[in-house]
């Protein structure tokens, strides 16, 4: 245990410092003894969003993050949000968006291009819905500054940057009940109810819930798109040409080249324990004057792209990564083609992993993505035509300015999933049952990033495990999915390690509705403490009237 605090003061603790000076008004420092009605446990959208409802509704607030800067992804690099149908978004994760356009309509916010210059797109709605007041494409500094305002506005609100859960020993529990949790500092934090807000559900784990990690099997849930999905081939991420994984072509006995695995890719519709792809969201840009070239990775190795080489060679594809146009001048880039950002099969180990194997995991992930771009953007053997693009894009030099311009936290597209009371499937997302006690709905596809790597039969690679299936409408998510097993805890809330299976996970996992759910979770907490209850036993019909009256939609008949 004493080895992994020194590794995580090392990596982790320049950049807490960082961020306390720069000025946070109800940040502090962790003291020994720390009690509230509610603690949130993840500095992520919606920790932040959870503890600034719950302090809303009049409790007393403990904000622990694990990070040192709020918002994780909305402020890492997703600035543009994968909203879906915007009309199902409500409560604060609509005030959030409300808040970014707010911020936007200050003619200074345009400091590097103007307001009506180039082509702000959205994602199925506008960038900038002056009707609504909402703006859902915008820069990772404008959503973190939105994240600490809306904490710093809540006086009953106790903000903790920077501290981590003692994941071995540190949920002290009386029953089902959590009486308090540990940090590695030593503090201890008592509520009356947590909320795990982080994407590893770490507390959760650590509370003594059910969860999952990796694919379930299709017969598990009677589903058809979970499990190992050989054969299918979506999004246009996957080897179109027949390429080698061979370091000398058709040649087996040269050996592999890197980023290809050996292991057979398993049966269609069979579980297994891999996850999908992490990378980090870029904020890049064009603009000479706030451009910084892709800087050289420490460990790098020309030959680690060797594979991204032949796959140029075979599909001369210029759109390997897909830079997402983002106010002044800037791009939220994001994983594009066969090969390109996420780094495929480089994270299995990391739900699971100590804090100073996950340091070591998203280091690995970092060297990747840098080194990708390093390579394209300098090696002699990349074509020009493609070595031109990637040396007229850099990191905005005004962005991350405490963490080299480079994105804070990893894009952790999925980790644990808890098995609660009850478990969101493919069904609920395709309208096929009736969802019980929604408390928000999700619109997104269904969806997961590629998961492995492999060789083919007749010799070649290939990619295995990125999904998307449209979905006609709207549906909601149920209370049970952010609830554990009453059997096991009944004080604890889980909004984004929810309980879902991996392909309803993959519509799940947007910012706008984990906002939606930690909003939900902070309210049914609240109900709990009032009426003295379990959160299994919150009364539905008080907590979806509240919900309603705070602008949540829970159904396309309340919008």
């Amino acid at each position: 245990m004493k080895f992994r605090r020194i590794i995580w003061v090392t990596l982790f603790l320049p950049a807490f410092i960082a961020t306390c000076a720069s000025g946070c008004s109800n940040c502090e420092k962790a003291k020994h003894e720390n009690e509230a009605d509610v603690a949130v446990y993840g500095g992520t959208s919606a920790g932040v969003i959870a503890a600034v409802q719950a302090a809303r509704e009049g409790k007393s607030v403990l904000l622990i993050s694990p990070d040192t800067h709020l918002g994780a992804m909305s402020s890492s690099g997703l600035g543009f949000t994968d909203s879906g149908k915007a009309h199902t978004i409500g409560g604060l994760s609509k005030e959030f968006y409300h808040r970014i356009w707010l911020h936007y309509q200050d003619p200074s916010a345009w400091n590097w291009v103007a307001r009506n210059s180039g082509k702000l797109a959205g994602q199925q709605t506008k960038a900038i819905d002056d009707t609504n007041k909402t703006m859902w494409i915008f820069e990772p500094k404008v959503a973190e500054k939105v994240y600490d305002n809306m904490v710093s506005e809540q006086k009953n609100i106790r903000l903790f940057r920077g501290v981590l859960l003692d994941r071995e020993n540190g949920v002290e529990k009386s029953g089902t009940k959590i009486l308090s949790i540990r940090t590695l500092d030593g503090s201890t934090f008592r509520a009356k109810m947590f909320i795990d807000a982080t994407f590893e559900g770490d507390l959760m784990a650590a509370a003594g819930c059910s969860y999952h990690v990796g694919r379930e099997a299709n017969s598990t849930y009677g589903e058809k798109w979970n499990g190992v999905q050989v054969g299918v081939l979506h999004h246009n991420h996957y080897f179109r040409a027949k390429v080698s994984p061979y370091k000398i072509e058709s040649d087996p006995k040269s050996g592999l080249l890197k980023h290809v695995s050996p292991t057979p890719p398993g049966t269609r519709g069979e579980a297994d324990k891999r996850i999908q792809a992490y990378c980090f969201r870029l904020c890049m840009t064009t603009l000479p004057e706030n451009r910084r070239p892709f800087p050289k990775p420490e460990n790098y190795n020309p030959d680690d792209y060797l594979l991204l080489l032949r796959y140029w060679n075979a599909e001369k594809r210029t759109d390997i990564i897909k830079p997402d146009k983002m106010p002044n001048g800037k791009t939220d880039t994001n994983n594009q083609s066969a090969f390109s950002f996420d780094f495929i099969g480089g994270n299995y180990n990391y739900p699971e992993a100590s804090y100073s194997e996950r340091a070591e995991i998203i280091r690995a992930h970092k060297e990747y993505q840098q080194g990708f771009l390093y390579f394209l953007a300098n090696d002699p053997r990349v074509a020009p035509e493609l070595k031109k693009i990637f040396n007229t894009y850099g990191l905005a030099k005004d962005e991350f300015t405490d963490n080299d311009n480079w994105p804070h936290t990893l894009y952790i597209r999925e980790a644990r999933r808890m098995v609660g009371e009850y478990v969101m499937t493919e069904h609920d997302c395709q309208l096929a049952v009736e969802t019980p006690k929604p408390i928000g709905m999700g619109s997104y596809t269904l969806d997961s990033h590629n998961v492995q790597r492999y060789i083919t039969p007749d010799g070649f690679v290939q990619n295995e495990g990125d999904i998307g299936v449209h979905l006609a409408r709207p549906y909601k998510i149920a209370y049970g999915a952010i609830t554990p097993k009453r059997s096991e805890v009944s004080n604890l809330l889980v909004p984004v390690a929810c309980s879902a299976s991996h392909i309803a996970y993959g519509s799940i996992r947007m910012e706008p509705v984990f906002m939606i759910l930690g909003h939900s979770a902070a309210t049914a907490a609240s109900l709990a403490i009032d009426d003295k209850c379990a959160v299994q036993d919150v009364d539905y019909k008080k907590l979806s009237k509240k919900l309603i009256s705070d602008g949540q939609i829970l159904g396309l008949s309340n919008k």
